[in-house]
């Protein structure tokens, strides 16, 4: 029962603290009273009797200290006292108060807002059951020429199903990014992205159907079946349960709605899920992505060991260079986040030096302030405050003003958090990611505010507690004020190294989008209106049927009033579509891993486009599909194989082993475009007229193009065109040729535009830093001043001893700032176009422009100091 008692009374002197202290002062005179007594009876005057009482108990304050140390809590008695005396201290001084909270509260605001989308993309756990166990089984074959990502070969898949015994089930799927299908009859025609899955996709991922079933097992017969997505049937078919079960057409078939997945269920923004038993293809060779569940009790590691066993099993033919394979187990979340990952690394680096340099500015104002209390603390020093009880005041003010730093840094990270989406491209955030301050970051916010007020909080309290007594007319004094101004000096010093580092790396991304901006991508990009149509392989299932589809659509096209022409393009430039190698008739073998493009194009595609024809002659509508086979190639091209001009006429097949009738004439050279993107500095394309091909899987995805001299015109036509030749193609992807290139600049130009805005508040944080340094030297140097001017210095000469502390404090951080940019700015590499890390004109620019910052921040310091008046400067302490 004791301990009840202990605790009782320890919780009573927490939070009833004054009615403990009158009980204990009223127990003390109690006790006092009873020695008064005694000594009285032994024969004391009452006045003696007192005197005899005091020395006996000792002093009553001493006494109530000893009673308070014994409840055990003091420590928290003494914390709320060091709380409430700061905040008094605080209040008084609201100037300071209000900047180290605003200098920390956008650091942090900064910080949080950049965690919350590292949080939500890189550390926040995919929203399926146990995802630490989901993952992606890579078996890719030696020898290829791109980068396929986690994949296995169709035929593999089957075998490792057989031989698996590390994940409990296997789904393959279509895509990492799925595919488009056409919804027809359910209002609109409309394009949606659907996902191609495995019976067991479901399974892997322990995910339930909000409505109706899942797929069936393996081998069971469930064909032509899909599952809707949540925002699909709420967007189609308005919520209604009745539309489980019913069919819909899909690329022009019929398909069976098995169920609807529940809002939160999301994988790679899928609108819908579609049956696919992947059966593997004697004649013809398919890369998909495996997903797996790892059983539990197996480590990815175990996983890792079999599927490379099971890859050295099979036999040397299978694999497409006959050297094997590389195999690999790489979680789910990889294939989510792989592309961001660098980039959002970046971006926490660069705020991390803009919450460095807030921090530096912290410790500075910290320090400023203790020079400003050197009276009262040397007064509660001499009233018997050891040194260890300042530095824990002091500190107890910094951690204050750290965590109303995070306060107000928690609500200045929601609109930062809101223009960090808006400024990343779409692409950059995963699907199904929600960027939201979540108790992680909130943690995350107030783990750094405390950090923080402690971290940098301790060398101010360090050095504002020293006993240095007549320190401000003693040698010694001088000494400790010069140790302070080199503290606050070196500060600034990191601060302005920091603050060249990110400017550096702004300049080089703003050199690189500029840059990209100026590239000619070798085609018009000025009045011309596009629309991408993909035919349904249901009703559309030869070439010859999309051929005339095609021609169809481009004679409307050309009908209505206004276009100047119009063309089509089975992958139009900065899109994805056919690249690979061909065969020269000459028995010549290309150059190694050397591959072009292969767009299939109309007739009008060279003069809409505005792509001149160096030699030769374009396509006519004289060369279709019973004509000879022709090509045109691009100057690169041409340049590379057939470096003496002789090009034209010669014969190149796209078969790997042509026949007498695969083999097709240059008939032209074209100017060469930037196909692959404003980067792509190759250029290397074969282009060959649609009306000559005969495989559909080239030409059922079609870009139709239109000069015009008005948009609005053009995509009315376009529409109306396509509703005139089928009424159940889609038409809403209608877009400029103007807004594809700006699509294709939108990732730099974030980049430059994110890592700008960091630097520029990186910039504005050390000036603030370099005039709070530069405005304490000329208040601490008032005297020496005026010394200064009654030996005869002119304002002139006070001004530049203030520009030439400027100007060394600005040049030490610049050289520090360079090398250290000159280290990190490689990190930049892969992001920059035509611009070296080490590119002198953008150190040269930055760092001039960190000098004139610099100046403007000394401007008042230097002319308040030249504005002092000697005669009282020199009467100054």
């Amino acid at each position: 029962m004791r301990w009840r008692q202990i605790v009782r009374l320890r919780l009573r002197s927490l939070f009833f603290g004054r009615a403990a202290d009158e009980e204990l002062d009223e127990e003390l005179r109690y006790h006092f009273d009873r020695e008064i007594a005694r000594y009285m009876a032994e024969g004391m005057s009452e006045t003696e009797a007192r005197y005899a009482a005091r020395r006996t108990m000792g002093g009553m304050e001493q006494r109530k200290e000893e009673c308070r140390d014994s409840r055990g809590l003091r420590w928290l008695e003494d914390l709320l006292q060091d709380v409430k005396y700061s905040v008094r201290t605080l209040a008084k001084t609201p100037g300071f108060t209000l900047v180290a909270v605003l200098v920390l509260a956008l650091a942090i605001g900064a910080n949080t807002a950049v965690f919350t989308v590292v949080n939500g993309i890189l550390l926040r756990p995919l929203p399926f059951q146990e995802a630490d166990r989901l993952f992606l089984i890579s078996q890719v074959p030696n020898g290829l020429w791109f980068d396929p990502g986690p994949i296995m070969v169709d035929r593999d898949y089957r075998e490792f199903r057989r031989y698996n015994q590390s994940f409990e089930s296997l789904a393959a799927l279509s895509s990492a990014a799925g595919r488009k299908m056409t919804l027809t009859r359910q209002g609109e025609p409309t394009v949606l992205t659907a996902s191609e899955v495995g019976p067991d996709f479901l399974r892997v991922l322990r995910g339930q159907p909000a409505l109706g079933r899942a797929f069936l097992g393996d081998g069971q017969q469930d064909s032509d079946v899909v599952l809707l997505s949540h925002r699909l049937w709420m967007s189609r078919f308005g919520g209604d349960s009745k539309a489980v079960g019913k069919a819909i057409l899909l690329d022009g078939a019929s398909y069976t709605i098995a169920g609807v997945m529940p809002a939160t269920f999301t994988f790679e923004n899928a609108d819908l899920w579609v049956r696919d038993e992947f059966r593997a293809d004697p004649h013809n060779v398919y890369f998909i992505p495996v997903l797996g569940r790892l059983k539990p009790g197996v480590s990815p590691q175990q996983a890792q060991a079999e599927l490379a066993t099971f890859a050295g099993h099979m036999p040397a033919d299978r694999d497409f260079s006959g050297k094997g394979s590389v195999t690999r187990i790489v979680p789910l979340k990889d294939l989510f986040v792989a592309g961001e990952r660098k980039l959002l690394l970046i971006f926490a680096g660069a705020v991390g030096f803009v919450f460095l340099i807030a921090c530096a500015n912290f410790a500075n104002l910290l320090l400023m302030r203790g020079a400003g209390r050197q009276p009262e603390i040397a007064v509660r020093a001499a009233l018997g405050a050891n040194r260890w009880r300042l530095v824990r005041q002091l500190m107890t003010e910094s951690s204050l003003l750290s965590v109303a730093g995070a306060t107000l840094g928690l609500l200045f990270s929601i609109p930062g958090i809101r223009a960090l989406v808006a400024l990343l491209p779409p692409e950059e955030i995963p699907p199904g990611v929600e960027l939201r301050a979540d108790m992680r970051v909130i943690l995350f916010a107030f783990g750094l505010a405390l950090v923080t007020g402690l971290a940098f909080g301790l060398a101010p309290a360090l050095q504002a507690t020293r006993r240095q007594l007549r320190e401000g007319v003693s040698e010694g004094g001088r000494s400790v004020l010069a140790r302070r101004e080199r503290l606050r000096s070196g500060l600034v010093t990191v601060e302005i190294a920091l603050a060249l580092m990110l400017l550096t790396g702004a300049g080089l991304l703003v050199k690189s989008f500029l840059q990209m901006r100026g590239v000619n991508p070798g085609f018009r990009t000025m009045n011309l209106m596009v629309a991408t149509v993909d035919l349904p392989k249901a009703r559309y299932q030869t070439a010859a049927q999309m051929r005339a589809v095609d021609q169809s659509v481009l004679a409307a096209l050309a009908s209505v009033p206004g276009v100047k022409s119009a063309a089509a393009v089975s992958f139009l430039p900065f899109g994805h579509g056919v690249m690979g190698d061909f065969q020269i008739e000459d028995g010549r073998h290309l150059p190694e891993d050397y591959r072009v493009d292969k767009p299939e194009i109309s007739s009008g595609y060279f003069g809409t486009m505005g792509i001149r024809i160096l030699k030769g002659r374009g396509f006519s509508e004289r060369d279709d599909s019973v004509s000879p086979g022709v090509v045109v190639i691009s100057e690169s091209v041409a340049r590379r194989l057939w470096p003496a001009g002789d090009a034209v006429g010669k014969r190149i097949s796209m078969e790997d082993h042509p026949n007498a009738g695969d083999w097709l004439t240059i008939v032209g050279i074209a100017s060469d475009v930037r196909q692959e993107g404003l980067s792509d500095r190759t250029g290397a394309v074969v282009y060959q007229p649609y009306r000559q091909i005969k495989m559909p899987g080239f030409i059922e995805r079609m870009s139709f193009i239109v000069q015009s001299e008005s948009q609005a015109t053009a995509a009315a036509g376009i529409r109306s065109a396509i509703r005139g030749i089928d009424k159940d193609l889609p038409t809403e992807s209608i877009t400029s040729m103007g807004s594809i290139v700006d699509d294709a600049l939108r990732g730099t130009r974030s980049q430059a535009r994110l890592l700008t805005t960091f630097s520029l508040v990186a910039l504005l944080l050390a000036a603030i830093g370099l005039y709070g340094v530069l405005a304490c030297s000329v208040a601490e140097r008032t005297h020496e001043i005026g010394i200064r001017m009654a030996v005869g210095a002119g304002r002139n000469d006070i001004v530049w001893m203030i520009v030439g502390q400027t100007l060394g404090l600005t040049g030490s951080g610049v050289f520090m700032g360079i090398l250290g940019a000159l280290a990190l700015t490689r990190v930049l590499a892969k992001l920059l176009f035509e611009v070296t890390p080490s590119d002198p004109v953008t150190f040269f620019a930055v760092t001039g422009m960190l000098i004139t910052v610099a100046l403007l921040a000394a401007f008042v310091p230097a002319r308040r100091a030249a504005g002092v008046y000697p005669l009282e400067a020199l009467r100054h302490d």
